[in-house]
């Protein structure tokens, strides 16, 4: 089968292999421009840019692809079918109609649940306890189309925002090929999708990071590990911006205000939160690597009765 396939991110680069591999010619990869990355500013090809151009496939990188000029050069490849994973641009009816198969996308979550920008950091970060992919036949609404196979991934109570990336990266390749496969020969059965019962899992951006120390120990463990690796969930001690990455939740509380260190061992430091303490594992403060807490304590001393805050200005 003839494919144009369209995606920008790591997520994405899986599938493209996947689709590769089956044996499926992949006529022109399609990606968002190469932007700057860094203290240089050097321009930093995509990753499926850099996947496509180690495999010699045609690479094309429109600004926008809504543009009449863009539409018309992707019919010159008259391919059988567009796979979308993470593209990034929202396509127009003239993409969504132009090959026999349409747009086939792969999205990261058990539709209709978590439409939008970031479904897997969402999953974790409101505690679901099953996650998954979907394929999708794509229409003109966002992340509204026909759903055409599942695959569900059961979620530990500890995976971060960063591992479910990389299990529903994997599940979706394979899915992605199992529905091309299928395409055509009356396996597949689309479904509507009716409501969700969730809001749109909106764009992630470093603010969502900030901890509110009168939130439960529950959620603020589930935000620290969704938001792991990016952006990530940070408050500040003693004016220094502090990143924690690995918490536990320990069920007792105090009399002391949210924020509040309510106790310090050789291993780890215990935060009073809305509701019930956090056990915090594992730090990161500017300049340093991330470090286990007992590493941290032994190079800077915290006291019982010191206060966690939270600056809206200090990224």
């Amino acid at each position: 089968m003839k494919v144009i396939f369209m995606g920008t991110p790591e997520f994405s680069v899986g599938t493209l292999a996947a689709i590769v591999e089956a044996g499926h010619e992949v006529v022109l990869a399609v990606t968002q421009p190469d932007k700057p990355k860094g203290r240089g500013k050097e321009m930093q090809y995509t990753p499926v840019k850099e996947y496509a151009l180690e495999h010699g496939i045609p690479v094309y990188q429109p600004q926008k692809v809504r543009r009449p000029e863009c539409i018309e050069e992707l019919k010159k490849y008259k391919a059988d079918v567009c796979v979308v994973v993470a593209f990034g641009q929202i396509l127009p009816k003239e993409i969504l109609e132009m090959t026999p198969y349409g747009c086939i996308n792969v999205h990261a979550s058990l539709l209709p649940k978590y439409r939008g920008a970031a479904p897997i950091q969402w999953a974790v970060i409101n505690g679901e306890t099953v996650s998954g992919v979907t394929t999708m036949q794509m229409d003109e609404g966002l992340d509204t189309g026909d759903m055409l196979e599942k695959i569900e991934i059961p979620l530990s109570e500890k995976v971060t925002g960063g591992e479910l990336h990389d299990l529903l990266a994997e599940a979706g390749a394979k899915l992605c090929v199992q529905t091309l496969s299928k395409l055509g020969t009356g396996e597949l059965h689309p479904q509507k999708q009716g409501e969700t019962t969730t809001e749109y899992a909106r764009m992630l951006d470093k603010k969502l990071g900030e901890i509110d120390w009168s939130r439960s120990a529950v959620e603020i463990e589930r935000l620290i590990r969704g938001l792991n690796p990016w952006p990530s969930a940070y408050t500040t001690w003693k004016g220094k911006t502090m990143k924690i990455w690995e918490a536990d939740v320990v069920d007792k509380t105090t009399d002391a205000a949210p924020g509040t260190i309510v106790e310090v061992t050789k291993q780890a430091f215990f935060v009073q939160t809305g509701d019930g303490l956090l056990r915090v594992n594992a730090i990161q403060i500017p300049g340093k690597k991330r470090m286990e807490t007992d590493a941290f304590l032994r190079g800077y001393p915290m006291e019982k009765g010191e206060v966690l805050n939270v600056l809206s200005d200090v990224l």
